[in-house]
């Protein structure tokens, strides 16, 4: 295992924890209910590493992608938020990564691992950026 990976973890554990408080202090009910998804998730993402059998091992990251699109789906339906919809079509996109590596045989590689982490970061940017709204909106309206 190459040494930096702890850190890359690491680095993501922190930004994860970052864009949830941002999101969980500025945000309204949409952008707390999505940090509780992502939160949960990517918990639940830890596991699926310590499965022996690397067939079920990915698809379990499968499954925990398709639990996080889904909640982004039934939260973007409900509040009809573009951030939302922008984290919906990421998650589409992590999704469709882990499908392609599943149906093609490849094992993860670094490309694998580059678009995986920036489409995450991508989700967690659209969260960051939905609560930064939901508050400017707050604000402009206690103005009136």
């Amino acid at each position: 295992m190459p040494t930096h990976l702890p850190l890359v973890a690491l680095i993501g554990w922190l930004l994860i924890l970052a864009a949830s408080v941002t999101a969980w202090r500025l945000g309204g009910k949409p952008e707390r209910q999505a940090v509780l998804l992502v939160l949960a998730t990517s918990f639940l993402a830890s596991f699926p590493g310590l499965i022996p059998d690397h067939d079920l091992q990915r698809l379990a990251y499968l499954a925990v992608d398709g639990v996080v699109a889904g909640g982004l789906l039934m939260l973007a339906l409900r509040y009809t938020r573009v951030w939302l919809g922008v984290a919906v079509l990421l998650q589409g996109v992590q999704f469709s990564l882990h499908a392609y590596y599943i149906v093609a045989g490849k094992r993860y590689d670094n490309a694998y691992g580059a678009v995986n982490n920036l489409v995450s970061l991508g989700v967690l940017c659209s969260l960051v950026t939905g609560s930064i709204l939901a508050y400017r909106a707050r604000r402009r309206e206690a103005a009136k």
